[in-house]
């Protein structure tokens, strides 16, 4: 097992009265990390996969609740997204079972942070659990070896399962895209025409870095723009894509209400596109590197806390900063450059009107970006 950053966050809270709630994308490893932290423990397991489990559980009284954990002072609730009614059934554990640590994991959040939210208010501690970070990586590889992988990480990602079975990379991400991109997020959503989905995700793929157009989105799949708002929302709650919005204030020619969107994996991306080219050999190895800067920022700021606020920046005049971060009111601007000798640097415009500070990230110095 690669140790995992959140672990120290989470020990921490343990004993501390509320439900712990590890929420990410399915085989990211959020049941292993909880049940690394209950080795050695008794503790009652629930299945939300299992269909007897979500008939138990789908709003049982306290006195069906008590015969259910039996003396057992710890309860884990696998894949808690699958149970009907599961909020009120941890609220009434969390309130009258007060000796009982409740752990959660969950595989998407189409239902479970809004189910939640209301009747765990105050209840509980809620973590998002992502793909293996580069951190996670180094400090379990070394230095050397995290080093010598990069170039294949930037193909194959950073899924645990792909990390641990080299060699068999390309039919891992397969399954893993079979089994959870196309059957729970349209089992979850309801999608009755799947394969509007599926052009929506290659499009999105072939898109990474670039600001995305819902009107063009829209035309290029043959639906409504309002549809193109469903889908990658869906997209977003399975953890599959996320967003960065532009970053303005008030300087007229600055692009305001744009986004561009990226994925959670660069792996997940290829296998969409079906390119496992190596680096050298790619077209899109610019997009590459920006997707995996972007998607170790986020881990990272989401792991430490960091409060920042991520965007990118654009002018009509086609100036642009590829990463921006709000942290503490002070405004940082970043440059993605995988070729170290390729000279850059961000427009004096931004970096005079926001007095950023700024990093041109490269192949050479990624590190100090992607640890913080």
């Amino acid at each position: 097992m690669i140790p995992r950053i959140l672990f120290k966050n989470i020990k921490a809270k343990v004993g501390g009265g509320k439900a712990i709630i590890i929420i990410g994308p399915r085989q990211v490893g959020k049941t292993t990390l909880i049940l690394n932290e209950l080795e050695g423990i008794d503790y009652q397991f629930f299945n939300g996969d299992d269909p007897t489990v979500r008939n138990i559980l789908d709003t049982p009284n306290t006195a069906q609740i008590k015969s259910l954990i039996g003396n057992n002072k710890v309860v884990f609730i696998d894949e808690a997204q699958r149970i009907n009614g599961i909020g009120l059934t941890l609220k009434i554990i969390t309130d009258q079972f007060k000796d009982v640590q409740l752990w959660i994991s969950g595989s998407s959040a189409f239902d479970l942070s809004q189910e939640l939210n209301e009747p765990l208010t105050g209840r509980k501690w809620e973590y998002n659990l992502f793909p293996i970070s580069w951190e996670e990586l180094e400090n379990h590889e070394g230095y050397l070896v995290a080093e010598q992988q990069l170039e294949n990480r930037l193909v194959y990602g950073f899924y645990p399962d792909v990390i641990n079975h080299p060699g068999s990379e390309v039919e891992v991400l397969k399954n893993l895209v079979d089994s959870y991109l196309y059957k729970d997020i349209l089992a979850y959503a309801d999608i009755r025409k799947p394969e509007l989905l599926e052009k929506l995700v290659q499009a999105l793929a072939l898109q990474v870095g670039s600001e995305v157009n819902y009107n063009e989105l829209a035309q290029l799949i043959g639906v409504d723009r309002n549809t193109i708002e469903r889908y990658i929302d869906i997209l977003e709650k399975g953890f599959v894509v996320f967003k960065l919005r532009s970053y303005s204030t008030n300087i007229r020619n600055e692009i305001k209400k744009s986004r561009k969107i990226y994925f959670y994996d660069n792996g997940l991306r290829n296998t969409i596109i079906g390119n496992f080219n190596p680096i050298d050999l790619r077209q899109d190895k610019g997009a590459l590197w920006e997707n995996f800067l972007v998607a170790e920022r986020l881990k990272q700021n989401a792991y430490k806390m960091t409060l920042a606020k991520p965007y990118f920046w654009r002018t009509t005049q086609q100036q642009e900063v590829d990463y921006v971060e709000d942290k503490a009111q002070k405004i940082y601007g970043f440059e993605f450059k995988w070729n170290p000798k390729k000279k850059a640097k961000l427009p004096k415009t931004f970096t005079q009107k926001y007095k950023a500070e700024s990093m041109i990230v490269n192949r050479e110095n990624f590190r100090e970006f992607v640890m913080l």
